[in-house]
């Protein structure tokens, strides 16, 4: 059974759902990679004992590079040696064993307990050094040090911002349809690790969705006994409930300025998109149509809305200039296309387009109208896209179990998120986030 976040059969799938808890997600399966990918090595870090008990940080960030799926790091007991100064690094050693890339680099800690990262880039084919530079968090921001590193290697090599260091929402049922049954909004690292439980409740939870400074999330709860939308604090965990109308109160998405949500509302009779004020509260409607209007996103530069509709017979995507309130068709392919998401830059989308009965994760140049299938998986859904634009993640199904995808925007690189335990679903990308500083 699928979760949607819209209105479409959001409580019939609620209520038939059967799933069983899941504490963290497992290691991720890289199903597929780009066709040319770069051969780098991420030589062992140089750590003292004290670093005995965590994670090697070049192992790290080798897998971070390897889940890109552009990246092919070169395995250790392969290299011919293991430098971690600048001075003992010889190119033509790895340009024999065909490494157009390699880093280094150490690891410190000083008497307060932080630690500092210091590594080297080096461009084996060129012959010169891309980068020198350190990196400092705490004992606990280990993970977080190796993501940071990751960022800038990869954004030195690919010229693309990285976004190893972002985090991902989802949501998590527990022992469903026993007196134990619970549901929760998880928060965990990009890859999966280091999961942990926002908000949980007996009753379920559905559509997070992030802030554009990260530090608040929006979600619909059935605490009350009906649907209920609910602003978070992710540092203090203060909770905010700011709507519980009769009906229907769903699909909760920030403007890109943080001042604004969009929102489904049935308050009025008909499932609408309202824009609620953030400052006071105030709501305005969008959409006046006796259809279904649903899961509406935002553009890039908080000028439309897109949104899922039925009003002309069929789920298909709109879009709506919200100081004008002009309405275009923007899918004309399919006759099931719902749940959108603009790409950085406002030139593409990509959404739930369904083919042949299966429902896909879909790319569309929306000059052109060229539609392109990105993944292979059945019964896909709930698409974000990582803030650099390069990957998305989705919901899935493997085996009768909700699992996390991920896909990058040309459909070459594709892994997966799975979990041993149960069901996840409707996953949410961060934006950008300073996992260093500002309390994370």
């Amino acid at each position: 059974m699928r979760i949607l976040t819209g209105v479409f059969l959001v409580l019939a799938v609620l209520v038939a759902a059967s799933v069983r808890a899941a504490e963290s997600l497992d290691t991720i399966i890289i199903d597929a990679g780009a066709d040319r990918q770069t051969r780098i090595a991420i030589v062992p870090f140089g750590q003292g004992p004290e670093f005995a008990n965590l994670q090697p940080m070049a192992d790290i960030i080798g897998f971070d590079l390897s889940r890109s799926g552009q990246f092919a790091p070169l395995p250790k007991q392969n290299m011919l040696s293991y430098p971690n100064q600048p001075k003992d690094v010889f190119l033509r050693d790895w340009r024999v064993l065909g490494v157009e890339y390699v880093a280094i680099g150490t690891v410190a800690a000083d008497a307060s307990g932080s630690i500092t990262a210091s590594y080297h880039l080096f461009d084996v084919v060129n012959e010169r050094q891309m980068l020198s530079e350190t990196v400092t968090g705490s004992r606990r921001h280990w993970r977080d040090v190796a993501h940071r590193v990751s960022d800038r290697l990869y954004e030195s090599i690919t010229g693309i911002r990285g976004a190893f260091s972002t985090k991902i929402l989802y949501v998590l049922a527990r022992n469903i349809g026993t007196p134990g049954a619970s549901y929760s909004i998880e928060i965990a690292d990009s890859d999966g690790e280091r999961s942990r439980s926002l908000f949980t409740s007996p009753q379920p939870v559905m559509s997070p969705a992030w802030s554009p400074d990260g530090r608040r999330v929006a979600y619909v709860s059935f605490e009350t006994g009906r649907q209920a939308i609910v602003l978070q604090d992710i540092f203090t965990g203060q909770r905010d409930l700011i709507t519980n109308f009769t009906g229907i109160n769903s699909s909760p998405v920030f403007s890109p300025d943080g001042r604004n949500l969009t929102l489904v509302l049935s308050k009025d009779g008909n499932p609408e998109i309202y824009l609620m004020s953030l400052a006071d509260r105030r709501l305005r409607r969008l959409t006046q149509h006796p259809g279904i209007d649903t899961e509406p996103s935002w553009s890039e530069d908080g000028r439309f809305v897109i949104f899922t509709s039925d009003r002309g017979g069929r789920p298909q995507i709109y879009q709506l200039d919200i100081t004008t309130n002009m309405i275009e068709r923007l899918t004309f392919v399919g006759n099931y296309n719902a749940r959108a998401r603009l790409l950085p830059g406002g030139k593409h989308m990509v959404f739930v387009h369904r083919r042949e009965s299966l429902d896909h994760i879909a790319w569309q140049d929306l000059a052109r109208g060229d539609v392109r299938v990105l993944t292979q998986t059945t019964l896909d859904e709930s698409p974000s896209v990582a803030p650099n634009g390069t990957m998305l993640i989705y919901a899935t199904q493997d085996r009768g179990r909700g699992i996390l995808g991920v896909v990058s925007l040309d459909g070459r690189v594709r892994y997966r998120l799975p979990s041993s335990a149960g069901d996840v679903r409707e996953p949410s990308w961060s934006p950008y986030l300073d996992t260093l500083n500002g309390g994370w």
